[in-house]
């Protein structure tokens, strides 16, 4: 008898339980989770408005009108892609700004030479597909052997390249402390987050991420136990919001599943 098949099975048993509870608030509260960032980043765009507009002019010394600009895209484009999102409402254009918006933000404040942010707004990229792949509806089972383009539809290669973008957020938690809870952390959602990429006990593997990240956000990024006029709590709000859109690529997954192009799928062939 092996116990750690046991052990596996009842885990999943009680997981899929969990979600057919869930299954009518998932999505929505995976969506709200996923837009987090950009309505945290958007309404830091309105309250901070004469500092956004005047960091940009000395970042770039791209005048006070293009940073204004710059200032007025990302309010609205962020606001507006929230709103539309989570009222359902042409979920691909919504989702084309949004990514848009991470572009934007990604050149403008040089995140593209700093691995760790733009790590995170690939893993945010990945949140975003997986809510174009949930607008899509369900998705039918595909192949048997190796996937081929004429055979899968476009939902399935969403979900899979958003859990392979989801990945890059974990990443960024590698830290290469010698102590053991922080080695075990490292090996545990190194682990759980390569399962979700390739597809192999998906839904199972997402949820207990989606546990461990929250619990890592919530511990590292309490942005709330620091003053309003110190610097820390920007940077750790922002890191919060990040981490809580990539919980909701997470949930996301959770609800839709891997998709048709994963390991999950092919073993139903076997």
């Amino acid at each position: 008898m092996n116990i750690p098949n046991e052990y596996i099975t009842t885990a999943e048993d009680t997981a899929d339980q969990v979600i057919r509870k869930l299954k009518y608030i998932l999505p929505t509260v995976a969506r709200l989770c996923l837009i987090s960032t950009f309505l945290e980043d958007g309404l830091r765009m309105w309250f901070q408005w004469s500092e956004q507009r005047e960091y940009m002019n000395m970042q770039w010394h791209c005048g006070q009108f293009l940073a204004t600009v710059f200032v007025i895209i990302n309010l609205f484009g962020q606001l507006g892609g929230c709103v539309m999102v989570i009222v359902r409402y042409r979920v691909t254009i919504a989702c084309g700004v949004l990514f848009f918006i991470v572009v934007l933000q990604t050149l403008a404040y040089s995140i593209l030479w700093d691995l760790q942010f733009l790590f995170r707004n690939l893993a945010l990229i990945g949140a975003l597909l997986l809510v174009l792949a949930e607008s899509r509806g369900e998705a039918k089972s595909l192949f048997a052997g190796v996937p081929s383009l004429g055979e899968n539809k476009p939902k399935n290669y969403l979900q899979l390249t958003g859990r392979i973008l989801l990945a890059f957020m974990f990443i960024t938690l590698i830290r290469f402390d010698l102590t053991f809870m922080q080695i075990v952390l490292d090996l545990l959602g190194s682990s759980l987050m390569v399962l979700v990429t390739v597809g192999y006990k998906t839904k199972l593997s997402a949820l207990i991420l989606v546990l461990l990240l929250s619990t890592l956000n919530f511990y590292h990024n309490a942005w709330w136990r620091f003053p309003a006029h110190v610097p820390m709590r920007d940077f750790l709000k922002y890191d919060f919001f990040q981490t809580l859109s990539v919980v909701g690529g997470l949930l996301m997954i959770v609800y839709l599943g891997p998709g048709g192009v994963s390991m999950d799928e092919h073993k139903k062939k076997w």
